[in-house]
């Protein structure tokens, strides 16, 4: 017998407007009619269109379905077949919220339904909006209890942003939907996840929370969004490593796929539904959403690993073994979308500032994935186009290939955050690093990474220094931020360090943070919750306000 249809996640919301908003959802079949029911009584409908996504996979590396090792199913890559559903929700009515419910039809003609969830369109100014402020999950461990306990503690949230790194391997379908470890990016933001820590023989388990069926979801790329060269190697996680700057995929490819020969972010630009700048499409874009104009950009780079002595494509070096083999080389952090002074994006950056749907938001706030200040290791080096060294012998062998990255060429800093600072920007939030710490600088912007979310790696800071080259041209900071700003201390209940002393910052795989914007007041709050202690309270341990442009 056939098993029942079911739907691949819950229903989720996109591109909200003045009257309408998108409804989108996956399956693992195409079917013959997918809708929204939708008003009182459910009576009214929205009929999906549906698309095949182009590049989802699995391999002997996915979690997924019977697989907990290894090759035990997948011995290679494999394609996945999944199908999207988006259908807009029209006639809305700002700050009414209605119910609805999506129904899927299977080829056979059985049919699934959703549980009912609420949607309403953009909030008008004015209206009073709770936003969570978020990034990194990655399927990291602590991910699951973080959503979870944002629920817990402030109910609905208005809309998610998102500063990028979703998932891991953007290609490999089961991270976004079903891996069996529980983890899933979508189920953790729909309340379907079933992670479980163990702490000392005490296991507890969590759902994550029910989140985007109600919100629209607002990301940025992250670098753990971008795939590289497709099917060039043996493994998902190998492909997404393989990525390589266009311009030399230009030299090395004539005549074939740009992006299949350097790098893409398809899967991700299939599955959301976000809004588009003329210029940058999904990739940056801006919006306004009740008294706020986000202004999203697309700031990030290859990471690669710092260690010297590593036996693959590095940060400041190429292995020995490719050094005759320039295919295989992985040309630095190489940034994947120009953001320098006179770029297309910086361009549209510029316009959209002097814009009137900027100037008029009561809170300006710019998201991109990249720190422009933090502890963490992944500021360094600066955030510039790698510089390429090659070091011959006498007879014009190739002895070394190496990258340097000049401090007074951080684009962030050089060109985007003196845009920022004359556009009278009160709040970036990033990611990256995997911690939480915040600063301000001399004009009263207030900069916040709250990406402790899942795991951490730590912060550089005290004795924990980055892991840099020594005797390299430029000098890489080793402790603090390399780009000036001093951290601030937690205005409510900063953690204490060995010493017993206060410190800046959460860097902890034990402790999740999540943040808060609320607009009625202008505050961002953030808060921590010991998974260690699964019956302990959430606490607020910070909270700053910014000051209204208007």
């Amino acid at each position: 017998m056939t098993s029942a249809p079911q739907l691949l996640t819950d229903p989720f919301l996109q591109l909200p407007t003045e009257t309408s908003v998108r409804v989108v959802w996956f399956t693992e079949f195409a079917g013959t009619k997918h809708i929204v029911n939708y008003g009182e009584n459910l009576t009214q409908t929205a009929w999906a269109s549906t698309i095949k996504l182009s590049r989802t996979r699995e391999d002997e590396q996915s979690r997924v379905g019977k697989q907990i090792e290894n090759g035990q199913v997948y011995q290679q890559r494999v394609w996945r077949d999944i199908w999207r559903h988006e259908a807009e929700v029209t006639g809305l009515t700002p700050s009414v919220r209605v119910n609805y419910r999506v129904t899927s039809v299977r080829e056979d003609g059985e049919s699934v339904s959703s549980e009912v969830f609420t949607l309403a369109p953009n909030p008008k100014p004015g209206t009073p909006l709770k936003i969570l402020l978020t990034s990194d999950h990655q399927l990291k461990p602590m991910t699951a209890a973080n959503l979870q306990k944002v629920v817990e503690t402030v109910g609905r949230v208005d809309a998610v942003w998102f500063a990028g790194d979703l998932v891991n391997v953007s290609d490999r379908a089961s991270e976004w939907f079903d891996d069996n470890r529980g983890g899933a990016f979508f189920p953790g933001l729909q309340g379907r996840a079933n992670y479980e820590m163990n702490h000392n023989g005490v296991k507890t388990s969590y759902t994550g929370g029910q989140i985007i069926q109600h919100a629209p979801l607002f990301s940025c790329i992250g670098n753990h969004e971008v795939m590289g060269r497709f099917a060039r190697t043996a493994s998902l996680d190998d492909e997404f490593n393989d990525t390589i700057p266009r311009a030399v995929a230009q030299r090395m490819y004539s005549g074939k796929s740009l992006k299949d020969n350097s790098f893409n972010t398809d899967t991700y630009e299939e599955i959301f539904t976000l809004p588009k700048s003329k210029e940058g499409g999904k990739r940056y874009y801006a919006v306004t959403f009740g008294d706020l104009r986000l202004v999203v950009l697309y700031i990030t780079n290859m990471w690669r690993t710092p260690k010297l002595d590593a036996p693959y494509k590095g940060r400041y070096q190429e292995v020995a073994q490719d050094l005759d083999n320039p295919e295989n080389w992985g040309y630095g952090q190489l940034i994947y979308e120009p953001i320098a002074k006179g770029s297309q994006q910086y361009n549209w950056l510029e316009k959209e500032l002097n814009s009137d749907e900027f100037k008029q938001a009561k809170y300006k706030v710019v998201m991109f994935h990249h720190p422009p200040h933090t502890l963490g290791d992944n500021i360094v080096p600066a955030y510039t186009d790698p510089v390429q060294i090659i070091e011959r012998d006498d007879i014009g062998n190739i002895k070394a290939v190496r990258y340097e990255y000049p401090k007074n060429a951080d684009y962030i800093i050089r060109d985007v955050i003196p845009l920022l600072e004359k556009a009278k920007v009160q709040f970036v939030l990033y990611g990256h690093s995997h911690l939480w710490n915040r600063f301000v600088n001399s004009r009263g912007m207030h900069f916040l990474e709250t990406s402790n979310v899942g795991n951490s790696y730590g912060a550089a800071w005290g004795d924990k220094k980055r892991e840099v080259p020594i005797g390299y041209q430029e000098e890489y900071v080793v402790l603090g931020d390399p780009n000036g700003l001093e951290p601030v201390m937690p205005s409510i209940a900063p953690l204490l360090g060995e010493d017993g002393q206060q410190i800046p910052y959460i860097a902890s795989n034990d402790i999740t943070v999540f943040s808060i914007f609320d607009t009625r007041t202008g505050t961002v709050s953030s808060y921590r919750f010991d998974t260690r202690k699964p019956d302990s309270e959430v606490i607020k341990f910070d909270e700053f306000q910014l000051t209204s442009q208007q």
